[in-house]
């Protein structure tokens, strides 16, 4: 398991944070996605067997959203 942390340009609602929540957990090997609103930051545990971060990445850019920074710890 690893961590990815990306850092997004902006968020400009709440219910950005719901949606992208919802997309990123779907995808296989996700775990625990959470949001950070004020800090415009996405935070998940994810399997790097099933899934890269890069993917991640892509996905929320595909929302709409720009990830300035992304960053992985393994765990």
């Amino acid at each position: 398991m690893s961590k990815v942390t990306m850092k997004l340009d902006a968020l400009t609602c709440p219910s950005c944070m719901t949606k992208i929540e919802g997309a990123l957990s779907k995808k296989d090997g996700v775990e625990n996605v959470k949001v950070l609103f004020n800090a415009s930051k996405i935070k998940a545990d994810f399997d790097d067997s099933q899934v890269t971060a890069e993917s991640l990445a892509d996905t929320v850019t595909d929302l709409g959203y720009t990830v300035k920074s992304s960053k992985v710890k393994a765990l």
